[in-house]
């Protein structure tokens, strides 16, 4: 089947889960509230927002925000970046002091520039010594409490394809899965992710540990296909369920049953206020208003009337003007 339990780690302590439909790290959208409503509708495990090691080493309440598990979170990853290994080590007793993770993975493919000028991020999978480095000190670090997972992506540009290197030095370190992003840093989010990359790493890997597929997946058909063409043990959707949280149910059904049913506007719009209650009960009504402007335009796009409902959404201050806004879609 392609709906099926995935494990992470060893078999002295290993990470089970029930299914094999992930929701990404993604920076300004993955926090706890989102998460929140991912899980509701069958996202099988989650991650936190990429964390920085030097701001946890430097005790940054910001970063012990992102990190909280949702109240209905009761597995999920905490994501950490960082290039020294000393760093990442102390970043990693942190983490798991101070949460209930499930896993903690290791971020190798952020292609931002500010990520990557620190040696962090994709930087790492153009340095597999280095990679291989901060992955032992956090494997080192975690004693087995948790597994350590990577992500990765497929070189620094098209002269330098390294994720074979990368992927050996991660595996060498002892990380318990790979997930892969096929697109270079230069390519950034552009262009077309090459699947072909994700199948050949599953042969690489040769079943020693997961490997899980990212890359245009928007669609649940985006999904079984991924599945399908690479033989990966999961797949990580991102920017397919900004304001899609309902990607995980309509997957879940295709892969188990061969069909979804489409959610109705009104659905869609339920989940974003929501959202917004949730995020609210996190960060304070003003801030959360602001914040789920943009998310609220990508809860409606699709939707009849959607350009005149986000255009009076990315005006609204306060959870009632919210309210007023989308009643006549609930």
């Amino acid at each position: 089947m392609l709906y099926r339990p995935v494990t992470i780690g060893s078999a002295v302590q290993p990470l089970s889960l029930d299914g094999n439909i992930f929701l990404a790290p993604v920076a300004g959208y993955s926090d706890r509230s989102f998460r929140s409503i991912c899980v509701d509708c069958g996202a099988s495990f989650t991650y936190t927002e990429m964390v920085s090691a030097e701001a946890l080493v430097r005790r940054s309440d910001k970063t012990h925000v992102i990190m909280r598990r949702a109240q209905n979170e009761r597995l999920y990853a905490v994501q950490i970046f960082g290039s020294n290994p000393e760093t990442i080590s102390r970043a990693v007793a942190i983490v798991l002091d101070a949460t209930e993770c499930s896993c903690l993975d290791i971020n190798c493919g952020c292609p931002v520039p500010k990520i990557v000028k620190t040696g962090a991020g994709s930087a790492l999978i153009r340095n597999p010594d280095k990679l291989h480095d901060v992955v032992s000190a956090a494997v080192a670090a975690a004693q087995g409490r948790v597994p350590v997972t990577v992500k990765i992506r497929s070189g620094w540009d098209v002269h330098e394809m390294t994720w074979k290197e990368a992927a050996g030095a991660a595996l060498d370190a002892g990380v318990s899965a790979i997930t892969i992003h096929p697109r270079t840093r230069a390519q950034g989010y552009e262009g077309k992710a090459d699947w072909n990359i994700i199948a050949a790493l599953v042969e690489f890997v040769a079943g020693r540990v997961p490997v899980f597929g990212s890359g245009d997946l928007f669609t649940p058909e985006d999904a079984r296909d991924m599945l399908l063409q690479t033989g990966c043990d999961a797949v990580m959707f991102a920017r397919g369920a900004m304001g899609n949280p309902f990607i995980f149910t309509e997957t879940t059904a295709l892969l188990k049953t061969g069909s979804y049913s489409n959610v109705s506007s009104a659905a869609r719009i339920a989940a974003g206020f929501k959202e917004l209650q949730l995020l609210t009960s996190d960060v304070g009504e003003e801030r959360a208003c602001k914040e789920m402007r943009k998310r609220f335009c990508a809860y409606t796009k699709g939707i009849a009337g959607g350009a005149e409902l986000r255009n009076r959404l990315v005006h609204a201050a306060t959870i009632a003007e919210y309210n007023d806004i989308v009643r006549a879609y609930v």
